[in-house]
């Protein structure tokens, strides 16, 4: 697997047009289907091995642009007396441009076009029946030709997008094909690697086309990677002292709940914090016999500490009268604040304290740490800050981590396969580390802590806090997981996660070169070109 570019773009349908138009006005010498329809060729060559000549391909073409891609595919590895059979589905008198002029030279030399798909077997099917730009549901013919290529034995190599999976936001538009590679050209799209679209993609290869796409369009989105939050790995002096790394307040832990508050503050002080204090709302717990560093008050006591340089609100906390004044409490100070789990579901439901959150940032002095407010709902937070249902954050995991982040003033990570982090100016990242395992209870509070410890810090930023904890959480759960100990990805916990990102931390810490964290992170995609 070849080393993820640090902070690769990615980009929405709408970039990615204008960058095609833009970069077939700068090189019209050989149009970017040919490009990636070689490059398709190549990577199809090696996939199928060694000694594959003669090797059955089947390529399903559409009538647009993604069609054409697949013509051309098709015409070198026929070139390279490779046994293809080309499907085409649509109608060819209404193709056009470079699409109707891969069908032509496809044909020059004979070339047969089918209508349907040949009955035997094949050693790799190549889908190019849909591109990025399908916005309607997949139904019909095309559906069964969907579910016939699914049934297939053989391995599928999808052409930008597998067919019938929307690139924007990753959701499934009726039925999709399941690939096990896919190649996306020109730059990363989000419906690759958010919703159900790491499912349906396989392992993902970027192809630029030889195409510096930042010159044509600034993203405003990219894949995290270490390079991008190096703030937060900075070495610890020799001249040190826990001043320097922050006085973390946990506030949380209702009776019943008391686990959800010692998991994000013994995540605090393994990710580094100076002090941990717990302020609880339990009535009984004074000493934590597994950590007795952490340092428990009640939880009125705790929030109004004038040591604290941050303070994590949520683990635990419940939804009682009592919990609605910490959180109004902790919203008038100026300290960073994380607002998870039920604080998410108080200002949800209490305008006042939407309110008092929008009254944080617009008192704040631009780009100061001091009064940063990160929030990290999962999607059913999400959908209740949004006055949605979850299934509408789901169908769009992006908008809804955007819209969330205009609307708060704060910064935000929707948590999920692919979690998504959006600062207040409208930059977003999408997360490549983590799996399934961590589909488990008090995950959400282990990256709580985490993310406290990191804004605790004297040099702390917001923006690099944000994305260091994002991407150690999964990292961690990566290295558990892919380990060789048998631990997860079934029965992972968050406990273990707290351990592992401590290890993955310190790692980063003493590395030269960060980003090679990708190369064990089990994000599954292969990226190739410059970022």
């Amino acid at each position: 697997m070849s080393v993820l570019p640090p902070g690769a773009p990615i980009y929405l349908t709408q970039e990615i047009r204008e960058i095609e138009k833009h970069a077939i006005a700068a090189s019209p010498a050989m149009s970017l289907m040919e490009l990636a329809g070689r490059a398709a060729a190549e990577h199809a060559r090696v996939l199928l091995g060694q000694g594959n000549q003669g090797s059955s391909v089947l390529v399903l073409a559409g009538p647009g642009n993604n069609g054409g891609d697949a013509l051309v595919a098709a015409r070198w590895l026929k070139a390279w007396w490779f046994d293809v059979s080309v499907v085409f589905f649509g109608n060819a008198a209404k193709m056009a441009g470079d699409a109707a002029r891969a069908m032509q030279a496809f044909q020059v030399d004979g070339n047969e076009v089918l209508s349907e798909i040949p009955d035997r077997r094949f050693d790799l099917v190549i889908d190019g029946l849909f591109g990025i730009g399908l916005q309607r549901e997949v139904c019909g013919a095309y559906a069964d030709i969907i579910a016939r290529v699914n049934g297939m034995k053989a391995p599928v190599l999808a052409l930008d997008i597998p067919s019938g999976l929307d690139a924007d936001t990753g959701s499934v538009l009726g039925t999709a094909i399941r690939a096990d590679e896919t190649i996306s050209f020109l730059g990363l799209k989000p419906g690759l690697l958010t919703g159900d679209g790491p499912d349906y993609c396989g392992t993902v290869r970027l192809e630029t086309l030889n195409v510096d796409t930042t010159e044509f369009c600034s993203p405003r989105g990219r894949l995290i990677a270490p390079s991008l939050f190096s703030s937060a790995l900075s070495a610890r002096p020799i001249n040190s002292h826990k001043g320097l790394y922050g006085n973390v307040g946990v506030i949380g832990g209702a009776q019943g709940m008391l686990g959800a508050a010692l998991l994000a503050g013994r995540a605090a002080l393994k990710l580094g914090a100076g002090k941990v204090y717990l302020g609880v709302l339990a009535d009984s717990f004074g000493v934590d016999p597994v950590h007795p560093e952490l340092m428990f008050h009640k939880a009125r006591g705790a929030v109004e500490l004038e040591a604290l340089t941050c303070l994590v609100l949520g683990p635990g906390l419940g939804q009682s009268g009592e919990a609605y004044e910490l959180l109004a409490s902790a919203l008038s100070r100026s300290l960073p604040l994380v607002l998870d789990a039920d604080a998410l579901n108080l200002i949800s439901a209490h305008p006042p304290l939407q309110n008092a959150l929008l009254a944080r940032a617009q008192s704040a002095v631009p780009e100061a740490t001091g009064a940063s407010t990160i929030l990290t709902p999962h999607p059913g937070e999400a959908a209740r800050l949004l006055g949605c249902s979850t299934s509408d954050v789901q169908r769009d995991r992006l908008r809804a981590a955007r819209t969330i982040a205009e609307r708060y003033s704060s910064h935000v990570v929707l948590k999920g396969v692919g979690s998504i982090c959006v600062m207040p100016d409208g930059r977003w990242y999408i997360n490549p580390t983590g799996n399934p395992g961590m589909a488990s209870g008090g995950m959400g509070d282990v990256l709580s802590g985490m993310l406290g410890a990191l804004l605790a810090r004297a040099d702390a930023s917001a923006d690099d806090a944000l994305l260091c904890a994002v991407f150690m959480h999964g990292a961690a759960a990566d290295d558990l997981v892919s380990g060789g100990s048998g631990i997860g990805p079934a029965g992972l916990t968050a406990s273990e996660v707290a351990d592992a990102a401590r290890r993955v931390f310190n790692r980063l810490m003493r590395s030269e070169h960060a980003d090679a964290m990708f190369t064990t992170a089990r994000a599954r995609f292969k990226l190739n070109g410059p970022p």
